[in-house]
């Protein structure tokens, strides 16, 4: 009768915890490759970046304009072998961005924060897709064309592991 109850209570408590252990975080390493449905299905590398808050993309030639009273921005890609293809995307907003010697304690010089265009892309890591905000400067002197910040690991539940690189498999979605 004992082992009956400690059955039913074990049982009812996986239950419980279900919800829990569904709710983890998918863990991914520090750098992944990222397709960019909508930039021309490109596979990119990108770095994971929990100290950062928003996405950025490497993109050139950032050009905003007025389509049908909207803010717009048409850009190129900025990568080795993007090409010349231009893109076009509605501006969801603009960002303001502190250079990191502004967190200084030293305030003798003051520098006005950067505005970078917002887009709202469509990213697929591994299998999953999801649509996060990205910024877009360009990245052309860093070694990784797109940086994933905390906004956007949160959009995929992911946690990062910066001892693992690739872990997801290549994008799929």
């Amino acid at each position: 009768m004992e082992t009956h109850y400690v059955k039913s209570l074990l049982a009812v408590l996986s239950l419980i915890a279900l919800p829990v252990m569904a709710a983890e975080p998918t863990l991914y390493g520090r750098y992944e490759y990222i397709a960019l449905p909508e930039i021309g299905g490109k596979v990119l590398k990108a770095k994971m970046d929990t100290g950062a808050l928003t996405a950025s993309l490497s993109a050139k030639d950032i050009e905003t304009f007025k389509r049908d009273g909207e803010d717009w921005v048409r850009f190129r890609l900025g990568t080795k072998d993007a090409g010349n293809q231009v893109y076009e995307h509605k501006i969801a907003r603009i960002s303001k961005i502190k250079s990191r010697s502004e967190e200084e304690e030293d305030d003798s010089e003051v520098v006005a924060p950067t505005k970078r265009p917002v887009v709202d892309l469509e990213l697929c890591l591994g299998n999953v897709k999801r649509t996060v905000e990205v910024n877009l400067t360009d990245r052309s002197s860093f070694n990784y064309p797109l940086l994933i910040g905390a906004k956007a690991l949160r959009e995929f539940g992911a946690a990062v592991n910066p001892a693992r690189r690739f872990t997801a498999d290549k994008p799929d979605c």
